[in-house]
């Protein structure tokens, strides 16, 4: 199967990292395409990563209360295209 890395979006221009505040799906669930899977907070901003593709939540590489720089890879999506 493919896989997808989901990575910290960058919010806002000023943005360097993001705390990981929630995760929506658990790994093994089956996620679809614009899915809210993660809640994500900077110093300015609450915001939501969506799934960039269905599929399933492979794998989730920060927890909840990581402070993860923007641009990393937080979770993998395992795809069947």
């Amino acid at each position: 199967m493919p896989k997808i890395n989901i990575i910290m979006p960058k919010f806002g221009m000023t943005m360097q990292k993001g705390t990981i505040v929630e995760w929506k799906k658990k790994p093994g669930e089956k996620v679809e395409k614009g899915e809210v899977i993660a809640i994500v907070e900077s110093e300015k901003i609450t915001g939501e990563i969506e799934a960039p593709a269905s599929g399933i939540l492979a794998e989730i590489l920060h927890g909840v209360g990581d402070e993860v720089p923007v641009g990393e890879k937080i979770a993998i999506i395992e795809t069947e295209e």
